[in-house]
């Protein structure tokens, strides 16, 4: 008898991940993986292809398929026009053109206590507005609009659908109030906002649709199983680690991410943390990092080093790298919101000029960041006395002994697999079921496989103090910062200035 199976999709910006997991007991029965550009403004067609290839490896043997459910990166702004088709390439969360439209949207409404969060260049109302300022005939063609993981539900169900936590990331949904607020998006499209479509939000074990037959011949996937309303990849791999009411979870991946499952909505005016909802009917409040893991690839990749030797090397150096001290705004930084800024070398002189102390400063700036971020929530009222690690990076040993050092609070790794996959399976399996989500997830919360404690003393060598007076630094000259190398003494900027149109 073939085995039933749920589908969890996690299409991400580099690359789509589909974990099959038994219906009975949430084991991984099969797994798949194809690659995305990367780039940080993707045509959706790359997120089918990756789906459809990735779907095919996951599905393999005797397993009958009975649903499935698609997590998305957040805030990505497709727009389609009237017969469906996409106007033009997405600019996805990392793309920092529309931080001067966040900025004038800001100044004309109060994101944060109407929507949850003030706004930076990720949200796709700021992108929406970016749009209208630089490419009025592509917003005139444009009859809806919606995030990744929602254009994904169209092709599965050809419901324009999404959920309230990835909803809550668009800039136009408010989460306290469950609802669009399209006044706030006459702010940044004029007329357009009333004419734009815009997706239906489902509850958490409400379908997005059923599978269409054309999906389903593409996908080899049985037509009309239910198809899940998804979510966001954070939100999702809230699900997948099982985190309960008050837990804090680090994700670990191109960006990073520091978030907590709350039963009260959140609204912070400095805009570093985001006021989200979560997959449950709960919130998740949110700090982000634009620089994460690929910080120490970068540098690895200039040294000419390979990841994991380069991760060993610097888990070898003792924290603080010899005095040497990055701040990893390769590209822009959201939190702090630094959308134009670079990264910065301190400290370098020519004892400190070696690989391996590079190295380590990569991984101390952003394991930094991210206490920076745990700091941030903190101002909120969100604490926990420990973390739990997702992520690509949360593999590795060194990230998470880095994080446990930097943050001082102990660190557990959840077995799984694809934690944002995961989730969206579970999310899945409990719609198949009638179940409630948030029971799945307890059923379902995999086991501690690794574990870190932070080391006596190891916090302070991170310098957060003397973090925080460059940030401020850097926050004063930022109306002053061109694309020409900003000059400091003692120290070197390092990346490009970040991409996109001002």
């Amino acid at each position: 008898m073939a085995r039933s199976v749920v589908l969890g999709v996690d299409s991400s910006t580099q690359s789509t991940k589909v974990l099959a997991l038994d219906l009975e007991d949430g084991a991984i029965v099969g797994e798949g993986r194809a690659p995305h550009s990367g780039a940080d403004a993707q045509h959706p067609d790359e997120w089918w292809t990756a789906l459809r290839a990735a779907v095919g490896a996951a599905v393999a043997g005797d397993v009958r398929v009975v649903g499935i459910a698609v997590a998305g990166q957040q805030h990505g702004c497709v727009t389609l026009d009237a017969a469906g088709d996409v106007v033009r390439p997405a600019p996805l969360w990392n793309n920092v053109a529309a931080a001067p439209d966040a900025e004038r949207l800001n100044a004309a409404a109060d994101f944060a206590a109407a929507v949850g969060s003030r706004l930076v260049a990720s949200f796709t109302i700021a992108k929406l507005a970016h749009l209208a300022r630089t490419a009025p005939d592509a917003l005139a063609r444009t009859a809806a609009v919606c995030l990744p993981h929602d254009y994904l539900n169209v092709r599965l169900t050809g419901q324009l659908a999404t959920d309230r936590g990835d909803a809550s990331g668009s800039g136009w949904w408010s989460p306290q109030d469950g609802a669009d607020r399209r006044d706030l998006l006459a702010l940044a499209v004029g007329e357009a906002a009333e004419r734009l479509r815009l997706p239906a939000v489902r509850g958490p074990e409400e379908p997005a649709g059923a599978l269409l037959p054309e999906a389903a011949r593409e996908l080899g996937l049985p037509p009309g199983i239910p198809v899940g309303p998804g979510s966001g990849d954070n939100m999702a791999a809230a699900l997948g680690v099982g985190a309960a009411p008050g837990e804090l979870v680090i994700s670990l991946g191109t960006s990073g991410t520091a978030f907590a499952v709350s039963e009260r909505p959140t609204a912070d005016p400095t805009g570093e943390v985001c006021g989200f909802a979560d997959a449950t009917g709960h919130f998740l409040p949110l700090a982000c990092m634009l620089n994460c893991t690929r910080v120490v690839d970068t540098v690895a990749g200039l040294l000419g080093i390979e990841r994991t030797d380069a991760l060993a090397r610097s888990a070898a150096v003792p924290p603080g790298a010899g005095g040497l001290l990055l701040l990893p705004y390769l590209a822009g930084e959201r939190t702090p919101n630094l959308p134009r800024t670079t990264g910065l070398v301190s400290g370098l002189t020519a004892e400190t000029a070696t690989p391996d102390l590079l190295l380590r400063a990569a991984l101390d700036g952003v394991a930094a960041g991210l206490s920076y971020c745990v700091e941030a929530l903190a101002r909120l009222g969100i604490t926990a006395p420990a973390v739990t690690l997702t992520g690509g990076g949360a593999a590795h040993p060194a990230w998470r002994q880095a994080i446990a050092d930097a943050t001082g609070l102990p660190v557990s790794v959840r077995g799984g697999g694809e934690h944002a996959a995961r989730g969206a399976a579970i999310q899945a399996a409990a719609i198949v079921a009638g179940e409630h989500v948030a029971d799945a997830v307890a059923a379902w919360r995999p086991p501690v496989v690794a574990e870190a404690v932070p080391r006596a003393d190891a916090r302070e060598a991170f310098a957060l103090d003397a973090r925080r007076r460059l940030i401020e630094e850097l926050a004063d000259e930022r109306s002053a910062i061109s694309v020409q190398p900003t000059t400091r003494r003692g120290s070197v900027v390092v990346g490009d200035y970040p991409p996109g149109e001002g």
